[in-house]
């Protein structure tokens, strides 16, 4: 069986790249995604509590989705806690 050729030259390294160093969140950014995620939880909690007839009425059971989208919202802040 033929064996196959072998690189005449080892690879090149490549060049030393400095991590990056990323910036703190700013101050605000752990109370605002705690907040989101509280205040969506507490939304969804409330509008099963009332059956869809609070916090806002006329949304009924889209009141879920509002809580879920709060939740969802502070959630995607979390990826980008630093």
């Amino acid at each position: 069986m033929p064996e196959s050729k072998s690189r005449k030259k080892p690879a090149a390294p490549s060049p030393a790249v400095a991590p990056r160093e990323d910036a703190p969140n700013p101050p605000w950014f752990v109370p605002t995604f705690l907040g989101l995620l509280v205040l969506g939880l507490v939304w969804v909690v409330t509008t099963y509590l009332t059956s869809g007839a609070w916090p806002i009425p006329p949304l009924g059971s889209w009141n879920l989705a509002v809580g879920f989208g709060f939740i969802l919202v502070g959630f995607g802040m979390t990826m980008r806690w630093r």
